[in-house]
């Protein structure tokens, strides 16, 4: 079955239970896939959550997939988002990396406080430090050879927007706590689906799509008369799409279903 034969093929297990969606699984040996898998694989117009390990050779097969080879590239890589948004003149918050033997050059650049950062596993406000003083810093240092350093943007609130196939289908302001600088709910802050700043709706969109993120939660703060990137999560919590009574599997079969998955569906 393919395709075109009405059923879509996935390798991750994002939609599983979609009766409209075959559900493969992971497999680290392609060969581990019995031949008719294979040809299911080969034959469909699209894959579907092919996991970091198959998104590469299927791009370089020719294969569309979705989410984009760049979604996959750029999950928990910090350090490669922010250069990327430099690169496309996306605005985002001052930051630069220090490896170990340059540690010593932080407080040449930056002036208590400022944002510390892992440059992996800090999703849900964990492994973000706001540091004021050479302690603080020192403790941080221990942490990580390669020390992630970004301006400290004060802020009450910030926007998370969540986007499949570069449209916001979920917005909401997370609102930082009284004993916390995170706006995370796991950190203590608190959700807001009012108000919704067009803007900010706007320089998600234009973010994910300069960036071929399909399938992310981007994190923005308004400071100074814009909207800054702060970050792009690909696993994005759910939290806020339950609050709001929205199923995401759900919403990703209605827009598989109508065509709106993909930019030039050819199945």
């Amino acid at each position: 079955m393919s395709c075109d034969s009405g059923a879509f093929i996935a390798i991750g297990s994002r939609l599983s239970g979609i009766p409209e969606v075959i559900t493969l699984g992971l497999r680290p040996n392609f060969p581990d896939y019995s031949p008719l898998e294979r040809e299911m694989i080969f034959r469909a117009g699209i894959i579907l959550f092919p996991t970091l390990n198959y998104a590469q050779f299927f791009t370089t097969l020719g294969k569309k997939i979705f989410p984009s080879l760049e979604t996959y590239l750029y999950a928990d890589e910090k350090i490669k988002q922010s250069t990327l948004f430099f690169m496309l003149g996306i605005p985002h918050p001052r930051t630069r990396f220090y490896y170990h033997l340059h540690h010593r050059d932080i407080l040449k650049d930056f002036s208590f406080p400022f944002i510390g950062k892992l440059a992996r596993r800090s999703a849900r406000g964990r492994g973000v430090f706001k540091i004021h003083d050479i302690d603080e810093l020192n403790k941080y240092l221990q942490l990580t050879g390669i020390a992630y350093i970004q301006d400290f943007i004060p802020h009450r609130e910030d926007l998370r927007v969540i986007l499949i196939n570069y449209e916001p289908v979920l917005a909401y302001r997370r609102i930082i706590s009284e004993d916390n600088f995170r706006t995370n709910i796991s950190q203590g802050g608190s959700f807001d689906f009012d108000n919704i700043p067009p803007e900010g709706l706007a320089a998600a969109r234009d973010c994910a799509r300069k960036c071929r993120f399909n399938d992310v939660g981007l994190d923005l703060i308004f400071f100074q008369g814009k909207w800054l990137v702060i970050e792009a999560n690909m696993k994005y919590g759910r939290k806020g799409l339950k609050l709001k009574g929205l199923d995401l599997k759900e919403i990703m079969r209605e827009k598989l279903l109508s065509g709106d998955l993909f930019l030039d569906e050819n199945c």
